[in-house]
C-alpha cells in the first residue's frame, strides 16, 4: 500500500483562514424583524388573550356541567365481603353483594361505566417501574433481570405471567348492572371490549405465539393475588384474552393521583337501552375480590356520559377561566399605569 505523504507549506504562503465566509448568512447580516412594543399592541394582546381564554373556559365549563353522572360508593355496603377478603386464606371463596340506586331521569346517549378507587397510590417510583414491557409483548425473556421483583418468580423458580407489582394488584371486582322494571329484573347488556386505546391493544401488548393460549403460557404461573391465570381472563373471546385483555391493559396504564377512575364497561344500546338508560330502579351486583381496607381506601362505580370535551371534569375550563381573568386584569392594570404616567407627563410639560 502507498502511504500518504504530507508536504510542508511553502515559504511565504499565507496560512488558511479560519474566518467564516463573507456571506450574509454566516456574517449574520440577514434582514430581521424586530417587533415594536407599543402600548396599543401590548394592551390589545392582553385583552384578546383574555377574551379568548374566557370564551373557551366558559364553553368547557358548560360542556362539563352538561355531563350526566351518578356515582355509587359500595365500600360500606359490601363490608362483609371486605372483611372476608382481608384474610388471604379466603382467596378461593366467592363473596357477592348488591347495591340499589335510582335514576330519577333518563340518561340518554352512550353510557360508560367506570370503577373508581380512592387513596390508592399508583405513582410510587418502584411501583411504576415494576413491569416487564418485553414480557407484555409476548417475548420469551428472563424476567429475573427486570424490575418485577419481588413479583417475578416463585420460590420454586416458576416465573409469573404477568410479572410486577402493577399486574399483581390488578382490580378484579366483577360488576353487573340490572334494571328493575315492574316485577321483572333485566340485566343491562355491557360491552367489555373496545375500551382500551388502539395503540395499547395492537402495539404495546401481545400474546406469545402458540396454537392456543394455555400452551403459550405453559411453564408460568399467575401472580399471587390473582384468582385465575392470565389466559383465562376472558374465556368467551380469544381476542380479549391474555395480555390483550381490555381490563388488564387499562389497569396497566397507571394513574398520577391517589383518586382515579378507569373505564370498565360500556352500555350496549339495544332493546330497552337503545336510547340509553331509562329512569327507574337499578341494582349493582358485585363479586367482591379487591380489598381496600388496609390502605383506608374506598371503591365506587360511576355511570357517566361524555361530551365533545370529555367527561365530567371542569379542571381545564377553570384553568382557562383563571388564565383569561389574569390576562384581562393585567391589561386593565397596564392601562391604569399608562394613563397615570401620561397624566404626569402632560402636567410636567405644562410646567
Amino acid at each position: 500500500m502507498k502511504s500518504k505523504t504530507s508536504f510542508p507549506p511553502q515559504k511565504g504562503a499565507a496560512p488558511p483562514s479560519r474566518c467564516p465566509d463573507n456571506s450574509a448568512f454566516k456574517q449574520q447580516r440577514l434582514p430581521a424583524w424586530k417587533p415594536q412594543l407599543t402600548i396599543a399592541s401590548v394592551l390589545s394582546s392582553f385583552f384578546l388573550t383574555g377574551a379568548f381564554c374566557l370564551t373557551v373556559g366558559v364553553c368547557l365549563v358548560l360542556s362539563a356541567n352538561s355531563v350526566r353522572e351518578i356515582q355509587v360508593d359500595y365500600s360500606d355496603k359490601c363490608s362483609d365481603c371486605s372483611k372476608l377478603r382481608e384474610n388471604s386464606s379466603n382467596w378461593n371463596k366467592e363473596c357477592h353483594c348488591s347495591v340499589n340506586f335510582t335514576l330519577k331521569e333518563d340518561i340518554l346517549g352512550d353510557v360508560f361505566m367506570y370503577y373508581g378507587l380512592q387513596n390508592f397510590y399508583q405513582n410510587h417510583r418502584r411501583y411504576v417501574m415494576s413491569r416487564s414491557d418485553a414480557q407484555l409483548l409476548g417475548r420469551n425473556v428472563n424476567i429475573q433481570r427486570s424490575y418485577c421483583a419481588p413479583f417475578s418468580t416463585y420460590r420454586n423458580g416458576t416465573p409469573m405471567a404477568p410479572c410486577g407489582a402493577i399486574a399483581n394488584s390488578m382490580f378484579n371486582d366483577t360488576i353487573d348492572l340490572f334494571y328493575n322494571r315492574n316485577s321483572s329484573v333485566i340485566q343491562v347488556p355491557l360491552l367489555k371490549t373496545g375500551n382500551s386505546w388502539w395503540t395499547d391493544k395492537n402495539v404495546k401488548f401481545r400474546n406469545p405465539n402458540s396454537y392456543n393460549l394455555s400452551s403459550a403460557f405453559a411453564g408460568t404461573a399467575r401472580p399471587p393475588y390473582w384468582q385465575k391465570p392470565v389466559y383465562l381472563l376472558d374465556e368467551d373471546d380469544e381476542r380479549n384474552n391474555g395480555y390483550v385483555n381490555d381490563d388488564f391493559i387499562i389497569w396497566m396504564r397507571v394513574s398520577a393521583f391517589a383518586t382515579f377512575r378507569n373505564l370498565y364497561r360500556r352500555v350496549r344500546r339495544i332493546r330497552q337501552f337503545a336510547e340509553g338508560l331509562p329512569a327507574g330502579n337499578y341494582t349493582f351486583r358485585i363479586s367482591y375480590n379487591f380489598p381496600v381496607t388496609r390502605f383506608k381506601g374506598r371503591k365506587h362505580v360511576i355511570l357517566s356520559t361524555v361530551v365533545w370535551s370529555g367527561g365530567s371534569n371542569p379542571f381545564l375550563g377553570i384553568a382557562y377561566l383563571v388564565s383569561g381573568t389574569a390576562a384581562t386584569l393585567t391589561g386593565f392594570v397596564i392601562t391604569g399605569i399608562h394613563l397615570k404616567l401620561r397624566k404626569k407627563k402632560t402636567y410636567f410639560q405644562k410646567q
